[in-house]
């Protein structure tokens, strides 16, 4: 079973999203049906980065550097965000 660590962004609000799932296309929906609190404003969201991993301690850790300092550094100089 893979975990997938991703970043969405905001079609209206051109904002980022971090998050970790099991299925990221249904994740997605949740998002774009406002069934997600802290997304629900930013409608409509689309992918922008995907990692698959294949461990969930794993993807909460890659999930947790993402929303770090450092982290968001890294995917600023890679130029994903």
């Amino acid at each position: 079973m893979a975990f997938i660590v991703y970043i969405i962004r905001s079609e209206s609000k051109g904002m980022f999203y971090k998050g970790f799932c099991e299925d990221f296309d249904d994740r997605l929906r949740a998002h774009n049906a406002g069934r997600v609190r802290s997304t629900k404003n930013g409608r409509p969201w689309h992918e922008h980065y995907v990692e698959k991993l294949a461990d969930k301690t794993e993807a909460l850790k890659r999930e947790k550097y993402f929303k770090s300092r450092s982290g968001y550094r890294w995917l600023k100089n890679k130029g994903i965000i």
